[in-house]
């Protein structure tokens, strides 16, 4: 009885020891320091999503792996001895139809399109050779 009575009073004083001034809260939008500055930037374009990721052996029995970008946005190609590497079309020449070949700084050139069951790929120190999928 004394536990149940000790429980109480030590409830009560906790209830007791409460701050019971009225508190105010305020909605509302805070304002946005960069809020300018955002609505001048230029329209963010995300990165185009991966179309068909497809595996090659190619001639010289090595394996790439190529992930084929929607909308003709380029692929990225992977493989033994060089890192991942972003091909993209190459830009058209002056007085020159645009070319479909894929492109990379260092040499890099891939030849063929996400349907197709055969490329033609060109790695540097490797030459050119044909991979079948």
């Amino acid at each position: 009885m004394n536990r149940n009575l000790s429980l109480i009073l030590l409830g009560a004083v906790a209830l007791a020891a409460c701050n019971k001034e009225s508190h105010t809260i305020v909605g509302g939008e805070t304002p946005d320091p960069m809020k300018e500055e955002l609505a001048k930037a230029a329209p963010v374009e995300l990165p185009p999503a991966i179309e068909a990721s497809k595996t090659y052996r190619c001639k010289d029995n090595s394996l790439v792996r190529i992930d084929w970008l929607q909308g003709g946005k380029g692929a990225y190609l992977h493989g033994e001895g060089h890192d991942q590497t972003h091909l993209k079309a190459a830009e058209a020449a002056e007085g020159k139809p645009a070319s479909t070949d894929l492109t990379a700084e260092g040499g890099f050139v891939l030849k063929g399109e996400a349907k197709a069951s055969t490329v033609t790929l060109t790695v540097p120190g490797k030459g050119t050779q044909s991979c079948k999928g």
